[in-house]
């Protein structure tokens, strides 16, 4: 499943081709959705919010569309008049004068109204989003320290999109790489250098994925590029220790580390 970086890159393609753009054509797959169709045809999109792997089209009527990709879910950017070659169930269709943004294979979509969206089970659910450039390493780590999240093991904690929005398995295991830690760790036996070194790489981490993920290393004067250090991995030997990467199983999810310098 695309964690929060993925997301957000997708959310910027869909404004890139379509945000205040007048809409010519709007089509919607469930019967719950159409009375809106016609509603929104002539409105524009203002903005693609994301919220962890949700996703909040908003309409400069005041209507959101709240979509959840989960498993099959996907975008896809399209030239008006075109029709991509797939096997995917369309779900939606947003059209403006030259481009076309295509929901297919989703089950997870609402429309909403503004106190409607505040009320959301799942956006009142999800903590704070990773790729928020208003969330500060303090916030984070008080969340790290609240009653709520203290005493949970990093494993879980960090799949839990109620702890921070946006993080996934292979953002886990590189953020617990960076800060040297295993997954049995919670933030209650931490040291206050090892909280702020952790608290600081749960937003470093996610950023630099999105900010670089997928450019070539060809321009050393960029700086840092996004690249697994561990995630997928296994067998070879950490850069940082010269030790084996090794694979397990931590939440039902595949885990990798470097058990020489992370203890």
């Amino acid at each position: 499943m695309p964690e929060g970086p993925e997301i957000r890159r997708a959310a910027d393609s869909l404004e890139a081709a379509i945000k205040d753009k007048p809409l010519t054509d709007v089509w919607f797959a469930f019967p719950t959705l159409q009375p809106y169709a016609s509603l929104l045809v002539g409105q524009h999109i203002s903005h693609v919010e994301t919220r962890g792997k949700a996703l909040l089209t908003h309409f400069s009527g005041g209507l959101t569309l709240y979509s959840h990709n989960q498993l099959y879910g996907v975008w896809r950017v399209v030239n008006t008049g075109e029709a991509p070659d797939t096997n995917r169930v369309l779900r939606v269709k947003l059209q403006a004068a030259d481009k076309t943004i295509l929901l297919y294979s989703a089950s997870d979509i609402e429309m909403l109204t503004p106190e409607q969206v505040e009320t959301h089970p799942f956006l009142l659910r999800v903590g704070p989003d990773v790729l928020d450039m208003t969330l500060t390493p303090q916030s984070v780590k008080s969340r790290l320290l609240s009653a709520k999240f203290r005493n949970r093991q990093f494993s879980g904690l960090f799949l839990d999109q109620a702890f921070l929005a946006g993080l996934g398995n292979y953002l886990r295991v590189e953020i617990l790489w960076q800060v040297g830690l295993t997954g049995n760790h919670k933030a209650s036996t931490l040291s206050e250098t090892q909280l702020d070194a952790l608290a600081q790489a749960l937003l470093d981490i996610p950023r630099l994925s999105y900010n670089t993920r997928g450019q070539a290393d060809d321009n050393k004067h960029h700086g840092a590029l996004f690249r697994f250090k561990v995630f997928h991995r296994d067998g070879e030997k950490c850069e940082r220790c010269g030790g084996i990467i090794e694979k397990t199983m931590l939440s039902s999810r595949p885990f990798y580390w470097c058990p020489g310098c992370q203890h």
